[in-house]
C-alpha cells in the first residue's frame, strides 16, 4: 500500500471526500515528490501533484501513475489549478491541514475553493508516525552516515580547535558518506557551554578536561537521522564520570521502557527517575525524546506531557540529559523503531563515555 492509498483509506475513516495539502512535507510524504512549491489534492479517486515549471518535469518522470502532475503559472494559478482539480474530483467534503495553515492561509483557500473547509488535524501526522519499511531503511542508511562521519571526526578533534571548526568537519564528512544535508543546524558546544542543551557552535576553544557534546544528523531520501554523543578531551574528573553514567542508566532505563502501546510520558518517566534518584531531578529539563522522520521532530513525543501512545513503526529519539549551568552538561541520543516486543535501536554508536 502506498501512501495515497493509506490517505484515501483514512479519509474514508473519517467521512471526508479529499484533502488539500499545502505542507511541503506533507505533499512528500503524499505524492513521494520533494519539490513542488504547489499542492497537492488526494480525493477517492484521483490525486493531483500541481508544481510550476521549474520541477514540472521531474515530478512527471518521479511520481507514480496513481498521481496526475498539473502546472500552474502565470496564466494558470496555483490557486485557479486546485480548483480545477477539485471540481474534476467531485469531493465536496473537504479538508485542509488546519495544523500546518495560518488563520489567513486557511481562509484564503475557504474563499478560493467555495467551500467551507474541514480541519485534518491529525490526518498526515498520525499517518508519518507509523514508518514503512522503505522509510525505516531510509532512516538507517542516514544513521549509518553520521556515523561514519562522528567516526572520523573523533580521530580529529583536538584541544585548541573551536566548536564552529568540529561542526564544520561533521557537516562536511555527512556530505562526503552520502548526506543530503543536515537534517538540523549542528549542535557542537565545549566545556561551560555544554550545559546549554540547545547551544550554538561558535568560536569557543577546546581544552583539555572538557566535555564536547555533538548533536548532528544526516538526511537520506528526506529522512533523518539524529544522534548526540558527549566526549571529554584528555581527560575526565570523577564527577564527569558519574553524571555521564547517571545519564548513560538513564537512556538505558528509557530504552527497556519503551515499546509500542506505552504512553510517552511513561517512557520519559524511567529515564527521569534515575536521574532524580542520583539527585539532578532539577538538571533534566526536556523531555526524553521526540519522534522524527520527513522532519527531525514529529508527534509522538516521549515527553512528561506525553499523553499519547507511541504506535508499532514508529521511531522516536532516546535523549536524557543532565545540565549543571556554568559548569558542564551531559546529553546521550540514539534513535530507536517501537516495536510491540520493545525499542529496536537503529544507532550502533558505541555511548560508553570515550575520553580522546
Amino acid at each position: 500500500m502506498n501512501n495515497i492509498e493509506r490517505i484515501r483509506r483514512e479519509l474514508a475513516r473519517r467521512g471526508l471526500d479529499a484533502v488539500l495539502v499545502t505542507d511541503e512535507k506533507n505533499q512528500r510524504y503524499a505524492a513521494g515528490f520533494p519539490f513542488t512549491d504547489g499542492a497537492v489534492l488526494v480525493a477517492a479517486e484521483r490525486a493531483y501533484l500541481i508544481t510550476d515549471s521549474r520541477y514540472i518535469e521531474a515530478a512527471e518522470a518521479a511520481v507514480d501513475g496513481c498521481v496526475s502532475v498539473w502546472l500552474f503559472d502565470r496564466e494558470h494559478p496555483l490557486r485557479e489549478r486546485v480548483r480545477e482539480a477539485l471540481a474534476e474530483s467531485g469531493a465536496q467534503r473537504l479538508a485542509a491541514e488546519d495544523q500546518r495553515l495560518s488563520h489567513a492561509g486557511f481562509l484564503m483557500w475557504e474563499k478560493t475553493l467555495g467551500l467551507a473547509l474541514l480541519p485534518a488535524g491529525d490526518l498526515l501526522p498520525s499517518l508519518r508516525a507509523v514508518k514503512s519499511g522503505e522509510e525505516l531503511a531510509s532512516m538507517t542508511e542516514a544513521q549509518r552516515i553520521s556515523e561514519a562521519a562522528l567516526e572520523e571526526v573523533l580521530h580529529l578533534i583536538r584541544p585548541g580547535m573551536t566548536e564552529r571548526e568540529v561542526a564544520a568537519e561533521l557537516v562536511y564528512r555527512m556530505l562526503r558518506h552520502g548526506s543530503e544535508g543536515n537534517s538540523f543546524d549542528p549542535i557542537v558546544v565545549t566545556g561551560s557551554k555544554t550545559s546549554l542543551p540547545h547551544g550554538v557552535p561558535g568560536d569557543k576553544v577546546i581544552q583539555t578536561g572538557d566535555f564536547v557534546t555533538m548533536d548532528f544528523g544526516s538526511l537520506k531520501n528526506g529522512y533523518c537521522s539524529d544522534m548526540t554523543r558527549t566526549v571529554a578531551i584528555g581527560s575526565a574528573t570523577d564527577e564527569m564520570k558519574n553524571v555521564y553514567d547517571v545519564v548513560l542508566r538513564a537512556q538505558l532505563a528509557g530504552i527497556k521502557a519503551a515499546r509500542a502501546g506505552v504512553l510517552g510520558k511513561e517512557i520519559d518517566a524511567a529515564a527521569r527517575k534515575v536521574i532524580a534518584d542520583a539527585g539532578f531531578g532539577p538538571c533534566f529539563g526536556h523531555g526524553f525524546g521526540h519522534c522524527l522522520g520527513l522532519e527531525i521532530h514529529e508527534p509522538p513525543f516521549a515527553s512528561p506531557k506525553g499523553n499519547v501512545p507511541l504506535p508499532a513503526g514508529s521511531v522516536s529519539s532516546a535523549e536524557p540529559g543532565i545540565y549543571l549551568p556554568g559548569r558542564f552538561g551531559v546529553r546521550i541520543e540514539d534513535v530507536m523503531i517501537l516495536r510491540e516486543t520493545g525499542a529496536e535501536l537503529i544507532t550502533r554508536a558505541p555511548k560508553e563515555l570515550i575520553i580522546l
